[in-house]
């Protein structure tokens, strides 16, 4: 694990009120502790392995290989339990909460994978779970709102705004502030104040390490290009934090384009530049209008669908280390229908916006592509949508 910053280049830092930053210290002290202590560190590699299903495999695509043009990769994280990466950030800071002798764990959530493997932490950890997600994500993600129940949480609805990700995230901040004293947030991506940025791409590079290991086995070679979805950023920079000091390997992050960027209805703050704002207590590369005032993302995935991303993520497209385009949801939905025909495996609609970027852009000698999370949660959604020539 890498030391706890604060800032990314200009980025990150703590926008909260006062009454949250005893809360941050706290956590900050007892992740830099759990870091350190033997017994933390083999109980959570115990529960990724055992329970988790940790590692992942990596299966090289044949068939979507043969349609992209050269050899792809794809970072099976839609095998753990719970069907996504967001397993390996939740059970960490579920332990991390238990070490701090909270008894309440609360979290927000878009697509609902972070919700339900929150919710699934819990349950094993006995640890009392409120889950915050908007109204319209509730419509979109029900079987996952299902799931959250059933397995003892409670999901609050939230009805403000455009009653997607950010509203929830709002939600929970304020949970937070009125009951810090026995209740842990589990941020659910590389997003918010320092220290949970750091606390997320530490959980999260687990992705990574297994990856690079894995395909140099598998390949004999690095790959060329690492590509991952981003919407608030974690499968990415996990992946990405693998890969970070070799020069060679290219990262680049998929944003949603939604309905076009010249349409403004759209989740690709890093895609498309403009200056930095705060949100949600860091600063980090933001949609906002003239006066500064954060405004609606659109993305027909549902954890893409955020006007935001993690400070980590803007510091690496300012230093050229990455970089951030972005994928209209049509593209996306043609790749969802056919990953799902070519491979047998139909992935959730964020990395279908990965796969789409690949397979438009023919020409690498080898990708390698975090496949996020698997698709149930979405079949409802892109059923209806979807054509049935593709």
């Amino acid at each position: 694990m890498s030391a706890v910053e604060h800032r990314f280049g200009p980025y990150g830092g703590q926008y909260v009120p006062e009454t949250l930053m005893p809360a941050l210290e706290q956590l900050e002290q007892a992740w830099t502790a759990a870091c350190a202590d033997a017994g933390f560190q083999a109980e959570l590699r115990d529960l990724l392995e055992h329970y988790v299903g940790r590692p992942t495999a990596l299966y090289h695509a044949a068939r979507l290989s043969g349609l992209a043009g050269h050899p792809v990769y794809l970072k099976r994280e839609d095998l753990l339990h719970t069907g996504a990466h967001k397993i390996n950030n939740a059970v960490g800071q579920a332990l991390l909460a238990r070490r701090m002798g909270k008894t309440r764990v609360i979290a927000e959530t878009g697509a609902g994978q972070h919700g339900v493997a929150a919710a699934t932490a819990c349950a094993l950890l006995d640890l009392r779970c409120v889950v915050y997600m908007g109204t319209e994500d509730m419509r979109r993600q029900r079987p996952n709102v299902d799931r959250m129940g059933l397995l003892g949480a409670e999901v609050v609805g939230v009805e403000a705004g455009a009653r997607t990700l950010k509203e929830a995230v709002s939600e929970a901040i304020r949970d937070w502030v009125a009951n810090v004293e026995d209740t842990h947030y589990i941020i659910g991506s590389a997003v918010g104040p320092a220290p949970y940025p750091a606390i997320v791409r530490d959980l999260q590079r687990v992705i990574g390490d297994e990856a690079r290991e894995q395909v140099l086995a598998a390949a004999g070679r690095l790959p060329a290009r690492v590509i991952a979805c981003v919407g608030g950023g974690s499968n990415a920079i996990g992946l990405f934090a693998g890969f970070l000091d070799d020069a060679e390997v290219e990262l680049i992050g998929v944003e949603a384009a939604g309905e076009g960027i010249a349409s403004g209805r759209h989740g690709a703050p890093l895609s498309v530049g403009g200056p930095p704002g705060v949100l949600h207590g860091a600063l980090e590369a933001v949609m906002q209008d003239g006066e500064g005032q954060i405004v609606e993302a659109h993305s027909i995935s549902a954890g893409l669908d955020y006007p935001g991303s993690g400070p980590q993520h803007a510091h690496l497209r300012d230093s050229g280390r990455a970089r951030y385009e972005a994928v209209e949801d049509t593209d996306a939905l043609a790749a969802f229908a056919r990953l799902s025909r070519l491979e047998g495996i139909i992935p959730a609609l964020e990395p279908a916006h990965a796969i789409a970027w690949v397979l438009a852009h023919p020409g690498s000698e080898l990708d390698l592509v975090c496949l996020s999370g698997r698709g149930d949660k979405d079949l409802a959604e892109a059923l209806a949508l979807l054509d049935d020539t593709l």
